[in-house]
């Protein structure tokens, strides 16, 4: 039984995008490991931008001072 779990910055992915990731993910499983996709559960985070961190920065000001 897969469990696949996708973690993503909340910022806007639309339920298509989400659907896709899903199918993808699954049929990797099929295709690389031969794994049922009947039995592969996929589960996707959204994470907040303050709350996921690069280098030592939040994203959200990472993101602000490449605006700058």
């Amino acid at each position: 039984m897969p469990f696949i779990n996708i973690r993503i910055t909340k910022e806007g992915a639309t339920a298509e995008q989400k659907q896709k990731l899903i199918e993808g993910a699954t049929q990797l499983l099929v295709d690389v490991l031969g794994k049922n996709p009947a039995s592969t559960f996929v589960i996707i985070d959204e994470v907040e931008t303050d709350n996921w961190g690069v280098g030592g920065q939040s994203v959200t000001k990472l993101r602000a001072d490449a605006k700058k």
